[in-house]
C-alpha cells in the first residue's frame, strides 16, 4: 500500500497540474522582490535568464513588455495545469505540494555535495563554487536573483534550450530520439555553464568552476526529466539561496 502511494505521488507530482502550479509561487516571489526592491539598492539587477527571455517583449512593447511576458507565462502555466487537471479529473492534494517542497529542500541541500564529488572525480580535485561577484550585492537582491535563477534559468536552459536542441537533433541532424536527447542535454549543459561568465556580475572563469557548472547542468536536466519543471525550478532556487546564506 505504501509503495503504491509513493508511486502515485511520483507520477502525479511531475505532471503539469502539480508541476506548473508548484512553480507559480516561485514566480510570484521573484517578481514581487524585483518590483519592491528600490532601484538605488539593486542597481536594476535582474537574473540574466529573466532579461534574455523578456528582451523580445521589451523590444516590441517597451516598458509594457515585461508585464506582457509575465501575463503570458502565468497564462501558460495555468493553461497547462488546467488542461492536465481536466484530463485526469482528480482534485489536487495539498500533501503532494508539501512533499514536493520537502523533496526540493532535500535535493537542494544535497546537490552541491553530489555535484562537487562528481566534479572531483572528473578533475581529480575538490572544488568549492565561488560566487564572489554576487557578494557585491545586498542580501535582498541576492535572494531575488537566486529565486530568479531557479525559475528563469530552468525555463530557458531546460524547457526551451534542451527541448529545442532535442528537436533540432531529431529533425535536422536525423538523430534517433535517444541520441538527440543526449546531444541536447550535453550541449545545453555547456551553454548553461558558459552563461554564468557573462555580464558585469558573471563569475570569474576557471576550468574547475566551468566543469562544476556543466555537471550541474547535466544534473538539472536529469532532474527536469525525472521530476518535472516545478521540483527542478524550486531545487535550483533553494540551492542558490542556501549558497548565499552559507
Amino acid at each position: 500500500m505504501a509503495v503504491a502511494a509513493v508511486q502515485t505521488y511520483w507520477r502525479a507530482s511531475r505532471a503539469p497540474r502539480y508541476s506548473y502550479t508548484f512553480a507559480l509561487p516561485l514566480l510570484a516571489l521573484y517578481e514581487l522582490l524585483a518590483a519592491i526592491l528600490p532601484l538605488g539598492e539593486t542597481h536594476g539587477v535582474r537574473n540574466g535568464a529573466d532579461v534574455i527571455l523578456k528582451a523580445l517583449f521589451y523590444a516590441a512593447l517597451g516598458q509594457w513588455g515585461p508585464l506582457a511576458f509575465g501575463v503570458l507565462l502565468v497564462g501558460l502555466f495555468l493553461w497547462g495545469a488546467w488542461r492536465d487537471a481536466r484530463a485526469n479529473a482528480q482534485p489536487l492534494r495539498a500533501s503532494y505540494f508539501a512533499g514536493m517542497l520537502a523533496e526540493s529542500i532535500v535535493l537542494a541541500l544535497s546537490f552541491g555535495v553530489v555535484v562537487g564529488l562528481v566534479t572531483a572525480r572528473v578533475l581529480g580535485t575538490l572544488h568549492a563554487l565561488a560566487i564572489a561577484p554576487m557578494q557585491q550585492l545586498d542580501m535582498p537582491t541576492r535572494l531575488m536573483v537566486s529565486l530568479g535563477a531557479g525559475l528563469y534559468e530552468e525555463l530557458l536552459f531546460r524547457v526551451i534550450l534542451v527541448s529545442g536542441l532535442a528537436a533540432f537533433g531529431r529533425t535536422v541532424c536525423g538523430f534517433t530520439p535517444r541520441v538527440a536527447g543526449i546531444f541536447a542535454v550535453v550541449v545545453g549543459a555547456i551553454v548553461f555553464s558558459a552563461f554564468h561568465y557573462v555580464g558585469a556580475y558573471g563569475d570569474v572563469f576557471t576550468v574547475q568552476s566551468f566543469v562544476f557548472r556543466m555537471i550541474a547542468g547535466l544534473f538539472f536536466s536529469a532532474l527536469y526529466l525525472l521530476r518535472g519543471f516545478g521540483v527542478d525550478a524550486w531545487t535550483h532556487a533553494l540551492y542558490d539561496v542556501f549558497l548565499i546564506l552559507a
